[in-house]
């Protein structure tokens, strides 16, 4: 695309630029000029700065200028900024840090991928993570969202850590929970959960140690991205899949429900196999009360059939129970100290509790045997009766 055609696509699908900012002065005012080549639509928020950020500021009189008087945290700068851009008519915003990492002649990338999208988007910079000079911390940190980010949504992407980004104004959360660098987790996955698309565009990328300043804190900004991922699992597991499993049968015919999501007559053997070994390992394992919802949940996360996974997990049904319970404390037993003739008594709940830690070791070494030994055996079995479909 020319300049021309970028500047009248921004102007056209209502676009601005949101500068996050916080004592960022070396590189602060590169990045700003580099963007006024693309649009004077920008809003730039000083989130508490104590250099000489606000003297910056005051000589772009073309530009928003939102100046907090502490510092809050990116994600509270990042709210702050979004709800302007709504306030004055913009309907996507592009993020870009003011540390100098990202190329303002980027813009172009991010413009041309909206025009090609039929549906609203958020679009995420990919930057070459490999490439000399990006720390270690950072790459694997990546990585560990990266799997996060598929686990609690079911999208691959290659790069989610980026805060060069384009948000769809009108299509994300109105509140969010975290106010720190974690918020730029939580709205990603928040916004997928509301069936817009997310998706990466290449970006290049500059890791300058004499400018760059970060602002990361590696242990406590770490923990609270652990515990974001903690919460955003849980609601997965126990609202978004099964959510998205009921608003599936509303949307398709009874037949073709039962056919697509319920049977998938269509999978391999190795997905069958592994289905089995789920329902198994889930039927032995101690979330009594929770089996049927955690089976059903993790095998539409990994797409396995959720009928047998189903079926399978019910080696826990009422009359199976006591033998259960029997042979997970006897598993367990050679890894505590306590009664060895703990089974003579009667097998029930109160003596699961009184002997707790024996039989949580004893039940998962039961679900993983066993779990194991009827996924290879429903494979090979199924693989005999139907070589051609592995």
């Amino acid at each position: 695309m020319t300049l021309q055609e970028v500047q009248n696509a921004m102007i056209e699908k209502k676009i601005c630029i949101l500068i996050p900012t916080y004592n960022n002065e070396k590189t602060l005012k590169r990045v700003i000029d580099g963007v006024l080549d693309y649009t004077d639509d920008i809003i730039a928020v000083s989130d508490g700065s104590t250099d000489s950020t606000a003297h910056i500021l005051a000589d772009y009189s073309q530009i928003t200028v939102i100046s907090l008087p502490e510092n809050k945290g990116k994600g509270n700068g990042l709210k702050i900024g979004f709800r302007k851009a709504k306030e004055l008519g913009y309907h996507y915003t592009i993020t870009i840090d003011s540390d100098g990492q990202h190329y303002p002649d980027d813009i172009p990338v991010f413009v041309e991928a909206l025009i090609h999208e039929k549906h609203d988007v958020l679009l995420i910079g990919n930057r070459n993570m490999s490439q000399d000079g990006i720390p270690k911390k950072s790459s694997f940190g990546n990585r560990f969202s990266n799997f996060w980010f598929w686990f609690e949504t079911g999208i691959k992407l290659e790069d989610t850590q980026s805060g060069y980004r384009l948000y769809p104004l009108l299509k994300i959360p109105k509140k969010y929970f975290t106010p720190k660098f974690e918020f730029e987790i939580e709205i990603i996955v928040r916004t997928a959960w509301r069936h817009v698309p997310v998706k990466n565009v290449p970006i290049k990328v500059l890791y300058d140690p004499a400018e760059r300043v970060s602002h990361f804190r590696p242990f406590k900004d770490f923990t609270r991205i652990s515990i974001l991922n903690t919460i955003l699992v849980t609601i997965t597991l126990l609202y978004i899949i099964p959510r998205n499993f009921v608003n599936n049968f509303k949307k398709k015919s009874f037949k073709r429900f039962i056919k697509e999501d319920v049977l998938e007559s269509d999978g391999s053997n190795r997905t069958k196999a592994f289905s089995i070994a789920l329902g198994v390992f889930i039927g032995f394992s101690p979330f009594w009360g929770f089996h049927t919802l955690l089976v059903i949940s993790l095998s539409v996360l990994f797409k396995l059939n959720k009928v047998l996974a189903f079926v399978a997990s019910n080696v826990s049904l009422p009359p199976f129970i006591p033998f259960v319970i029997a042979a997970s404390l006897f598993l367990g037993s050679p890894f505590v100290h306590g009664d060895s003739n703990i089974l003579s008594g009667e097998l029930n709940f109160e003596l699961i509790k009184n002997n707790l830690l024996q039989y949580v070791i004893g039940s998962a070494i039961l679900a993983t045997s066993m779990s194991a030994l009827s996924g290879i055996a429903t494979f090979f079995f199924l693989n005999k009766l139907n070589p051609e479909n592995k």
